[in-house]
């Protein structure tokens, strides 16, 4: 059955009226949550916000491991450390090191570029961070609907954005409805803010409705495959942040790796591969195993007898928008605005 078949037959939709609709929990969709909130509060008004998040709980969909630069925190939160928030490891050294295949050689740290340069950063468990801006957007009364999906973006007779539709629950591999057939239910909202990461499915469709990336540079993109472990505590150096260049990357294809040493004998460790490479026989996971036995990197998974004494912890892999400064959309359309990936704020040289 299509979906106007479904609404036609199961509908009318249930519908909920807020002030403002969230699409993503992630960090973007929780901070503008939150900044809404405190912008009422200081006029005195009562704004109705609700999130939905597709992942079980916030956090769940993010993968962890990750520098953050306490700024925007700081902007949302002025007393985070005293509220509990999960930024514990602070960076203590970098090093940027280009690789041969068996050699390794590593910039000195006065030439770094100031992007480069992460003292008073910390090493986060960016999942962590979420559920705890979670808590935060919840403490001011953000309402937040975790395991709803946004799938259809509503719109007003005139043309603006007025919500959006969750999907329908229960439906048959074959697209029919099964005996736990539920429909979704429509959340409106005077203004609703997508932030559903990188190449949101009903980002896509707004960026093309209003033309909002006319003019602009075409937007790229790149997959990052992340795993956490732990590893011996001797070789365990908190703080310690290592990003490469070079070796296995061939000189025509864009991309790098990184090694983030996190509290708890854990570390972040993740290889990012431009989207648009030319080799057809490359694979970026087969790229990531490549890496990790050089030895600058194998190391950290070895003992002093050199056995691999490491445990993986997790692992995923998610799209990186990459375009930068010139591939920004316009951000802001009737009723609502991307923010996050979704608009490709992602400042690549920064990380």
């Amino acid at each position: 059955m299509t979906p106007q078949e479904i609404l036609a037959q199961f509908g009318p939709r249930e519908a909920m009226e807020y002030d403002v609709v969230v699409v993503g929990g992630g960090p973007g969709g929780m901070a503008a949550a939150i900044r809404v909130k405190q912008q009422a509060a200081q006029q005195g008004k009562d704004v109705s916000v609700v999130v939905l998040e597709k992942g079980s709980e916030p956090g769940a969909h993010i993968l962890s491991g990750a520098i953050m630069d306490p700024k925007a925190m700081t902007e949302l939160f002025p007393d985070w450390k005293a509220r509990g928030a999960p930024l514990h490891q602070a960076v203590t050294d970098d090093a940027m090191v280009f690789l041969g295949e068996k050699s390794g050689f590593r910039t000195p740290n006065f030439l770094l570029p100031g992007c480069f340069q992460n003292h008073g950063n910390y090493i986060v468990s960016l999942g962590a961070v979420t559920r705890w801006m979670a808590e935060q957007a919840e403490a001011l009364g953000v309402e937040i609907f975790p395991g709803f999906a946004a799938a259809e973006v509503l719109y007003t007779d005139d043309g603006a954005v007025k919500g959006v539709a969750t999907g329908n629950m229960g439906v048959g591999k074959d697209g029919k409805p099964s005996e736990s057939f539920q429909i979704g239910m429509e959340l409106h909202g005077k203004y609703t803010i997508f932030a559903e990461g990188s190449r949101g499915h009903l980002g896509k469709q707004l960026i093309a409705k209003y033309k909002l990336d006319e003019g602009r540079d075409p937007q790229t993109y790149g997959i990052g495959i992340k795993e956490v472990w732990e590893i011996d505590p001797a070789r365990h150096q908190p703080g310690f942040v290592m990003h490469t260049a070079g070796w296995p990357m061939d000189s025509s294809t864009y991309g790098g790796a990184f090694l983030y040493h996190a509290e708890d004998n854990k570390v972040a460790l993740g290889f990012i591969t431009g989207l648009d490479y030319a080799n057809p026989y490359l694979s970026p996971f087969e790229e990531f195993q490549r890496w990790k036995t050089h030895p600058n990197v194998r190391y950290y998974f070895e003992n002093a007898k050199g056995e691999i004494t490491a445990k993986r912890l997790g692992y995923g892999a998610r799209a990186i928008t990459a375009g930068g400064l010139l591939s920004l959309p316009k951000t802001v359309f009737p009723g609502g605005a991307l923010v996050g990936c979704d608009a490709g704020y992602l400042n690549v040289s920064r990380i």
